[in-house]
């Protein structure tokens, strides 16, 4: 028996996900400033609004007058939904939403049960490293924050930045290890034009599309296009075929 998938409703992206997100898993966005991670979290949760499944976004960067905003760009009146009761935008930080989540009766807890929240994204979960220098301690954090949206039958969507060039260390997070899909976006060089790409990396209990595909920000927001291809080269490295480059974009962290 098939199970209901959880659509983002981002062109493209459900097709490579076999249809959408598992129910009641925690998805990560991993990409450089400017490739929209928020954005595609923005449109997961605006598009479950409009299916009738109520979203919390909790962000540790933006206020929520910016998320108003942004969101306004692509037609998307967050001010007005959460007038209506369908979508919560809290503004905290990693300390204090952590202990929050875990505690019986927090804020979180309350939103989820009194607006009924089925969908949340986490903006960004980079700011989880200042916790912790440990990364044992800080493994046990983010699975402990991670798995408290499982536990009330929440899909999440959790933003986690990388570097631009990919000569810049990579994060020492964990939370790959931790996330049941990893999605990652990155900025390539074609035809001496920049480009953005997307890669589902893994899906843990599902099959998924196993290529690289071009996407855009529209007015609409993001659309997944078709997959690469020719030649091309990413940003900080030198133009190759795209199998030797798009390895050491994606595969070699």
């Amino acid at each position: 028996m098939s199970i209901e998938r959880v659509k983002t409703g981002i062109k493209g992206l459900d097709e490579m996900l076999r249809g959408g997100f598992l129910p009641e898993t925690a998805n990560m966005v991993e990409g450089a400033p400017g490739t929209g991670k928020t954005t595609l979290g923005m449109q997961f949760i605006h598009h479950g609004i409009q299916l009738g499944e109520p979203g919390l976004i909790i962000t540790f960067e933006q206020f929520p007058e910016q998320f108003y905003h942004n969101a306004m760009a692509f037609g998307w009146n967050f001010a007005e939904l959460e007038k209506q009761g369908l979508l919560k935008i809290v503004m905290t930080s990693p300390e204090v939403s952590r202990l929050d989540i875990e505690s019986i009766d927090g804020m979180v807890e309350k939103t989820i049960r009194e607006m009924g929240i089925q969908r949340v994204m986490v903006d960004s979960m980079s700011h989880f490293s200042r916790l912790s220098q440990d990364p044992v301690e800080l493994r046990s954090l983010e699975f402990s924050f991670i798995n408290a949206f499982k536990r009330y039958g929440i899909t999440s969507i959790l933003t986690h930045e990388s570097p631009i060039f990919m000569g810049e260390s990579a994060s020492n997070s964990v939370i790959s290890f931790l996330v049941d899909s990893y999605i990652i976006l990155r900025y390539v060089e074609f035809e001496s034009m920049i480009h953005k790409a997307l890669l589902v990396l893994k899906m843990r209990g599902s099959d998924h599309a196993k290529d690289i595909r071009q996407y855009n920000i529209t007015q609409q927001g993001i659309e997944v296009q078709a997959k690469f291809e020719g030649r091309e080269g990413i940003l900080s490295g030198h133009p190759r075929r795209m199998a030797n480059s798009f390895v050491e974009a994606f595969v070699k962290r």
